[in-house]
């Protein structure tokens, strides 16, 4: 049997912090804890990453990456089916890294290389939610106009990128935790899929609601 090769030691750093980062936040987790939580020392940790700056940086560049080669995907989508599946695959991509979304502000704040990253984010984003909107438009399932579409689309990044710190609000002893995983994506994706619902037609707003209770029902049972 050929046998795996084990990780580099900065991949294992990486995968964990992001478990860290995401059950405690960010400003909470020391590069000793890190090393702890690892059995390396220190300097190990140190010199893969100088600082933690640069360990967030990775983390989120490879957030970035995925979130970029996901987004595409919106262009594509024309039934409401296949709307929800991009919307649950947003939410769980959101869950894999919540400690950016759980802690963007103070990252922010004291993180430059993230500023312009951030702001990339959320215009893809945006553009993606708009061709979403559109393709539905198009097919007959939406009435909206071309603003409606605009606003819609931007209350849709707004919901999707402060979802988990309103359920973080709610629950802070439990909304981040890995058990929570499920509840979280599902709840998130309803919420933003939601705002479409006062523009869809008779039909397909039934057929919404309907693919959202099933999957609620799959949680629940």
């Amino acid at each position: 049997m050929v046998k795996k090769a084990p990780r580099r030691t900065a991949e294992r750093i990486q995968t964990a912090a992001l478990q860290l980062f995401n059950r405690f936040g960010e400003p909470n987790v020391a590069t000793t804890l890190i090393a702890s939580d690892m059995g390396i020392s220190p300097g190990n940790l140190f010199y893969h990453f100088a600082s933690k700056e640069r360990l967030v940086n990775a983390l989120f560049d490879n957030y970035q990456a995925e979130m970029r080669a996901l987004l595409p995907a919106a262009a594509d989508i024309r039934d409401l089916e296949h709307s929800w599946f991009f919307m649950h695959s947003l939410f769980e991509l959101v869950w894999r890294y919540r400690f950016v979304y759980r802690d963007l502000n103070d990252l922010l704040s004291k993180n430059r290389h993230l500023e312009g990253q951030v702001k990339d984010i959320l215009a893809l984003k945006e553009t993606a939610f708009s061709q979403l909107l559109t393709q539905l438009h198009d097919a007959a399932l939406l009435q909206q106009s071309a603003s409606e579409r605009q606003h819609c689309a931007t209350h849709m990044v707004v919901m999707l990128t402060w979802w988990l710190s309103y359920e973080y609000v709610r629950d802070p002893r439990h909304a981040m935790e890995d058990a929570s995983a499920q509840q979280g994506v599902l709840h998130g994706a309803q919420q933003v899929l939601s705002l479409m619902l006062p523009y869809l037609a008779p039909t397909p707003k039934a057929q919404l609601l309907a693919l959202m209770q099933v999957y609620s029902d799959t949680l629940s049972a």
